[in-house]
């Protein structure tokens, strides 16, 4: 009986290692697979993120009221002004990219270079951006008392502004007794006091000033949150307040629900981490560029690939964008 021989040469076979599936090479076709997969995770995190809203919309931070400093301009503040920028920023750096990926089909090392650095110096901005949300983030705006069962009390004032517990806290009067060198060799120097006020400050000092009033989590009709009258915000300060909470972290919030700054961590901080792979990738290849290699291979694919990569973060934060700042 006869063998049958298969060859495996690299015609007429299926797969012999020089066929390229969909025109594209073996390194291509694999990011091609992982932006597929790492979109799904997005997708995950972003369902996630409007199922939680859409359960508490009542009681959701609302993002204008956030989300509205301006780096270099305390004291102003104007919605949404700087996550546009950011917004703008990343979309730049996307056309340089397109750019320098066109330069380098075209076999120009000098305008690649170029275009790589504006690419750059984009995904940098946009993340000391990031951190500087974040940090405003953290830090707050206002300060709050946080109830019993976890909610947020706000103050206004009568005409409905946001009033920092800073300006109406009253700091307890007890003398604070001055060290002196005398009654303690191992005293060097007195500390500073503390900046931070305390829940009874803040009580007392709402209780002196009549002007003010306590805005709650839940809104109204129109999605404003509710005022409470002068009665009533007494009445829910001085048997549901428990503490004060300045700015947000993953257990506490002065904007609102809890939930709401877990998310923002949490997707802000996953898609700054793909920023910062970008970043990497693009100093990468930005100095390839410069040394030649890519001239040397006579091929600028690697540029093509990292070009893929930054749309892609690009792509996600207009949905990030979308989903936290303006639905």
């Amino acid at each position: 009986m006869e063998a049958t021989v298969v060859k495996t040469g690299t015609e007429g076979t299926t797969w012999g290692g020089a066929k390229k599936p969909l025109k594209a090479s073996y390194g291509k076709l694999m990011l091609w697979i992982f932006l597929f997969s790492d979109s799904l995770t997005f997708t995950g995190f972003l369902v996630s993120y409007g199922l939680a809203r859409f359960r508490f919309a009542d009681s959701w931070p609302i993002a204008d009221e956030v989300f509205n400093h301006i780096p270099f301009f305390h004291g102003v503040e104007e919605p949404m002004i700087f996550v546009a920028f950011m917004t703008f920023l990343l979309i730049f750096s996307s056309v340089t990219m397109v750019l320098a990926v066109d330069a380098g089909a075209r076999m120009k090392q000098n305008l690649t270079t170029f275009y790589l650095f504006l690419t750059l110096c984009g995904g940098i901005t946009f993340l000391s951006s990031q951190a500087f949300e974040w940090a405003t983030f953290i830090k707050g705006s206002y300060g709050a008392v946080e109830t019993k069962g976890g909610n947020i009390l706000q103050f206004v004032n009568t005409e409905g502004e946001r009033v920092a517990i800073y300006d109406f806290a009253l700091a307890d009067n007890t003398p604070r007794e001055v060290h002196e060198r005398n009654k303690g060799l191992w005293y060097v120097g007195e500390p500073a006091t503390p900046t931070k006020v305390s829940y009874e400050q803040v009580k007392k000092g709402f209780l002196a000033d009549e002007s003010l009033l306590v805005r709650i989590q839940e809104k109204d009709e129109r999605g404003q949150h509710i005022i409470l009258s002068r009665e009533e915000s007494q009445a829910r300060l001085l048997d549901q307040g428990v503490m004060v909470v300045e700015g947000a972290n993953l257990i506490h919030n002065e904007y609102g629900h809890r939930l709401f700054s877990n998310f923002f961590f949490f997707i802000t901080g996953f898609h700054g981490f793909h920023v910062s792979i970008g970043i990497t990738l693009l100093f990468v290849v930005f100095v390839n560029s410069i040394v030649g290699t890519y001239e040397k291979r006579n091929s600028y694919e690697m540029v093509e690939k990292v070009g893929l990569y930054w749309h892609f973060v690009d792509l996600v934060w207009v949905f990030v964008f979308t989903f936290f700042y303006l639905v």
